[in-house]
């Protein structure tokens, strides 16, 4: 079982008193005197060490009779980084939590997910989180709440249905309990302005994230590789439909100097939780960029690449098959006929969907559509052909599963048994599908280049030796590689 920074007493004590942002979200401070908790960060004046204790998580502090802290709101807090970086049992079911299956399928349904038994997965939450898997999806849901509440008109029966209460009763009493305020009363502390121009369905927010974060190669990459139809960049903006478990969306994304600006436009305001957890996993909001960039500024040829554009993230993905299909699609061929294949498969067989700012016309192709498809109308070589419908088939089937919930090692295995795929490819998905901060792509040319120019090993072999000691944030060094090439990837579009 892994420890968490919050059993570390002393160094907590000290993020508190210095004020420290770049803890925010890795443990949670909650006061014996007030009863109140806050994130690390809190403006107010420090409590007395002796009135500190510590909690893994804004559920442990709600389970032990804790409630929010009104200045520092600690439950909007960036998510642990330790969900993105662990691929075990805990950090399995925390994904899943943050995707909504506890509330769409109960705590069975995370334990079937999982392949573990209800009792194991609820044991393992509680030794190390100090809250079973229903105190997280419920401190989850009362974010939620807070959210639509301070946010949107909605009618409160409406805010209740859409964070996943199972009654009004329940929601008054989670949100009374967690806030020390009513629903109205929350929504009468809001700035006025948060409410105007909000309609049912949609939604202005703001992810935070710690800081540095470079918007470059996250948005650029996005920008210059969308699919038309599905994505684009408009006035800024990163948009894109969603797929999502009651309905569709389109989220729209612009970087800020200290978070991210999200809109939200939904079928169906009971995927607003699953819609943000999706957009923090494409833009990697969770990551701890110090902690990273510190390791690899260790090494003297990364260190001028970190030093001179700190806080690259990985830009992932919304959907984990809709990603392996476009690596397959974009085997051995520019990042413009990629899209232009992407989007003939959108076209032919995407569902429609209305865009009331007009561009986005259609959501990626269902794994299921995909493998509906006659394969003589694919085209594209006969060998790749064969690794696309063997790919969908799969997906389609179940017998791949490319969920949060998958393990990154098993996966990869099984990816690289499917004929047609190198480790180029499974490692590429791996990245920026699974979210493997390890992942490393040697054998990718510009890579190599990069790796040459810089003095470093440029063999794959040799290169892989070499970034043992960059571990286990290898994907964030392809970033940083990556960047020292003119792709349009690498930028911001004007």
């Amino acid at each position: 079982m892994q420890t968490g920074m919050h059993t570390d007493t002393e160094r907590c004590v000290r993020a508190v008193q210095s004020k420290d942002a770049r803890f925010d979200g890795w443990f949670f401070t909650a006061v014996l005197t007030t009863r109140i908790y806050c994130r690390p960060s809190c403006p107010a004046v420090p409590p007395k060490p002796e009135n500190m204790t510590f909690h893994p998580s804004a559920a442990a502090c709600q389970q032990a009779g804790f409630r929010a802290c009104k200045r520092c709101r600690p439950d909007t807090s960036p998510g642990s980084p330790e969900w993105n970086q662990r691929a075990d049992l805990t950090a399995r079911a925390m994904r899943l939590i943050a995707d909504g299956v506890v509330d769409r399928e109960g705590v069975p349904g995370l334990a079937a997910r999982l392949g573990y038994s209800t009792r194991q997965v609820e044991r393992q939450l509680l030794a190390e989180l100090g809250a079973g898997p229903l105190a997280l999806a419920r401190a989850q849901r009362s974010q939620t709440a807070r959210l639509l509440i301070e946010t949107t008109p909605l009618p409160m029966a409406d805010i209740a249905f859409a964070a996943g209460f199972s009654s009004i009763r329940t929601f008054n009493d989670t949100v009374r309990e967690v806030y020390a305020l009513s629903p109205s009363e929350l929504r009468t502390r809001a700035p006025k302005r948060s409410l105007a121009g909000t309609t049912p369905g949609g939604l202005s927010l703001r992810l935070p994230f710690r800081a540095p974060l470079n918007p470059d190669n996250l948005f650029g990459h996005l920008a210059a590789t969308a699919v038309p139809g599905v994505e684009e960049w408009r006035d800024g903006a990163y948009r894109r439909t969603l797929r999502l478990p009651y309905g569709h969306g389109i989220v729209t994304l612009a970087p800020r100097p200290d978070h991210i600006a999200c809109r939200l436009t939904l079928s169906d305001l009971r995927d607003l939780t699953v819609a943000i957890s999706r957009c923090r996993r494409l833009l990697d909001l969770d990551a701890d960029p110090v902690a990273i960039d510190d390791q690899l500024r260790a090494d003297a040829l990364l260190a001028p690449l970190v030093d001179k554009a700190p806080g690259r993230r990985v830009p992932r993905t919304v959907d984990e098959a809709e990603f392996a299909v476009r690596a397959v699609l974009g085997q051995q061929v520019s990042t413009a006929a990629a899209r232009t294949h992407a989007a003939r498969l959108v076209t032919a067989h995407g569902d429609a969907v209305d865009d009331p700012e007009g561009g986005l016309t259609h959501l990626f192709p269902s794994a299921a559509a995909l493998a509906a498809v006659d394969p003589g109308t694919l085209a594209m070589p006969r060998t790749r052909r064969t690794t696309f419908t063997t790919l969908v088939s799969q997906l389609a089937d179940g017998s791949l599963n490319l969920g949060v919930e998958g393990d990154w090692a098993e996966t990869r295995a099984r990816l690289l048994a499917l004929p047609g795929f190198g480790p180029w490819t499974a490692d590429v998905i791996a990245m920026r599908a699974l979210g493997d901060p390890d992942a490393f792509l040697p054998t990718d040319l510009g890579i190599r280049r990069a790796a040459g120019e810089l003095g470093l090993p440029s063999t794959p072999a040799a290169l892989t030796a070499r970034a043992a000691a960059w571990r286990p944030w290898r994907a964030y060094a392809v970033q940083y590689l990556w960047a020292t090439d003119s792709h349009p990837i690498n930028f911001l579009p004007v």
